[in-house]
């Protein structure tokens, strides 16, 4: 049994059972593709109780890379890579999507095992780039509005992966010399990226993060394809980017941490401002990741508490966040709607997802008893440690931005379940989520009460890297962290109907980026593509009329020695001859020399 689990690659199943739900009956094909996702969980679940190690390993151009590599932190990606996608499948199939649409989700799922579980930067990049195409299918196939956000998307990633890859050689030239040349990319032979890689590798990842900037394909992709699609997009991607990050990074540092905060801030934010549900949603996908790479960041000053605190946070995130896309996708799919202030009244008539709303909503938003509660803890207690940049209360600036943007995610969700389920009078009378919906909800909604309560989430914490170095200082149901939530959920449920009227107003009024950045690349690329186009047609006009000029020369030699003031006679063949080679070689000379 170890052997199939160390000798078969999950993502080579994932690949297989996209196939098969292109070729089975619908029902035949889902179900193979939820027995391959859960396979990838209960490999991972496994393999943990000792088979880790590199596996899989070979040489690709003289290069020695690893296809399968097992370690804590692979193998935490695998268990809740794998749990979540099962989930999807589900959902997918009780929405209704295409087969089409499963299967490019499984492909997708299946390059993002297999960047989690590479073992050298060559794999990495190959299935990175890899993941950046599957995903954009997916995006594609649903069509209409979504095919050209999936080409802004592609853009995006593309270019973001030439960053990364730029990374990843200079990384494989710094490290010659330093290791044998066959071990240059393999993690074993360096900690994180080389040094002289920080910036490309920085940028590389950060468009899959959502830097401040670098985001602005989040929000304008994930609301436009299929609901189930949403649900595949909103977790793996990013959560993927912050691994990664943590596998260039993980000595961390402040630009890290400080990066993670303002996003936090940033994200909610504009969260603040959507009435798209899908929209808002992918605004917290930023803001969440703001506190996964704080909690990286910090692992120079804090340790492993801080590096456990963010993955425990990137493992949380992938429940919730996908619950709550699973949510909002149930009341598109019932109504239609893809406004909030169109809905309201709905908790009357969808008392299923009301409820599974309320468990992601507590979840992202750290109410007690629910596991975002126990990892946003462990980062902003982290904070609490840092001191540099010293503001109110004898706290840090990193500490207030964490707590700023959990106030504002507080104050998002209070918005999206007031319209959705409360603003206004029913309108609409949907039916409820489907019995296949409602299991993929209850699987990832079940694992965010399990990993939250305070007598289960000990579990939580036996997943996570560094278990025995944090569990003795992990101490979450403390007097001093529940008055803390208590003061931020009171912030956020005062701050929301305090400020409703005024959000309303920006709403209309505060572009995000994009409202900058696409028209000037737009324009940029237009003007560039008019100043090569001209600059070619006025070299080309150029060497034309030189060839006119000279064909002419030859034709009516007499008369162009006459314009030139040459008063001769040319009489013999071999005079013309001259004359025109002589012409020839100085348009040779002049179109050389101008090329």
């Amino acid at each position: 049994m170890n052997s199939v689990l160390t000798s078969v690659p999950p993502y080579v199943l994932l690949a297989v059972a996209a196939l098969a739900v292109l070729a089975l009956p619908r029902r035949l094909g889902h179900a193979a593709a939820a027995l391959a996702t859960a396979f990838t969980f209960v490999q991972a679940v496994l393999l943990g109780d000792g088979g880790t190690g590199a596996h899989l390993a070979t040489q690709l151009f003289g290069f020695d890379v690893v296809f399968f590599n097992v370690d804590q932190f692979s193998l935490l990606m695998g268990v809740v890579v794998g749990f979540l996608a099962t989930a999807a499948v589900l959902y997918a199939y009780g929405t209704e999507a295409p087969t089409w649409v499963t299967a490019f989700a499984l492909i997708y799922v299946s390059s993002t095992v297999a960047t989690i579980y590479a073992g050298d930067w060559l794999t990495l990049i190959f299935f990175w780039e890899l993941m950046a195409v599957t995903s954009t299918l997916l995006v594609w196939q649903y069509g209409g509005e979504a095919v050209r956000a999936g080409y802004r998307y592609a853009l995006f990633h593309g270019i973001g992966g030439t960053f990364f890859l730029g990374a990843v050689v200079v990384h494989g030239a710094s490290m010659l010399g330093s290791v044998p040349a066959a071990e240059i990319f393999l993690f074993s032979s360096t900690t994180g990226i080389h040094a002289s890689a920080t910036l490309l590798a920085a940028i590389g990842i950060g468009v899959n993060c959502g830097f401040i900037f670098l985001h602005t394909w989040l929000p304008d992709t994930y609301p436009r394809p299929h609901v189930a699609a949403s649900v595949f997009l909103s977790v793996f991607t990013t959560k993927t980017a912050a691994y990664v990050m943590y596998r260039a990074f993980p000595e961390g540092g402040m630009w890290l941490a400080y990066l993670g905060g303002f996003m936090a801030v940033y994200g909610a934010f504009f969260a603040l401002l959507q009435y798209n549900p899908r929209r808002l949603l992918s605004y917290h996908i930023q803001a969440q990741l703001g506190y996964m790479l704080a909690g990286f960041g910090l692992a120079t000053y804090v340790g492993e508490f801080a590096v456990t605190g963010g993955f425990a946070h990137l493992f949380n995130n992938v429940l919730y966040k996908s619950l709550l896309f699973m949510a909002v996708g149930v009341v598109i799919y019932r109504t239609g709607v893809e406004d909030i202030r169109d809905m309201g009244g709905l908790w009357r008539v969808m008392p299923v997802t009301f409820l599974v709303y309320l468990v992601g909503a507590a979840s992202i938003t750290a109410v007690p008893g629910f596991n975002g509660f126990i990892s946003k803890g462990m980062v902003i207690d982290s904070a609490h440690e840092v001191h540099n940049y010293e503001l109110l209360f004898g706290e840090g600036l990193l500490w207030w931005l964490l707590i700023l943007g959990g106030v504002g995610t507080f104050m998002s969700f209070i918005k999206l379940g007031y319209y959705m389920f409360f603003h206004g009078s029913a309108t609409l009378s949907p039916k409820d989520a489907t019995p296949f919906q409602t299991a993929g909800m209850l699987l990832a909604g079940g694992a965010c009460v399990f990993f939250g309560t305070p007598f289960t989430y000990g579990y939580l914490i036996d997943l996570m890297p560094f278990t025995a170095e944090v569990a003795s200082e992990l101490h979450p149901y403390s007097t001093s962290h529940l008055t803390e939530s208590a003061w931020l959920m009171g912030a956020g449920f005062i701050g929301f109907f305090a400020l409703k009227r005024p959000l309303g107003w920006l709403a209309h009024r505060m572009p995000d980026a994009d409202a900058v950045t696409y028209p000037a690349v737009f324009y940029l690329a237009r003007g560039s593509i008019w100043g090569v186009t001209e600059l070619w047609a006025a070299v080309d006009r150029a060497v034309m009329n030189a060839v006119a000029a000279v064909e002419w020369t030859a034709m009516h030699p007499r008369e162009a020695l006459g314009r030139a003031g040459v008063d001769v006679e040319i009489r013999t063949g071999i005079g013309r001859s001259v004359l025109f080679l002589t012409l020839a070689a100085g348009v040779a000379l002049f179109v050389f020399v101008l090329g």
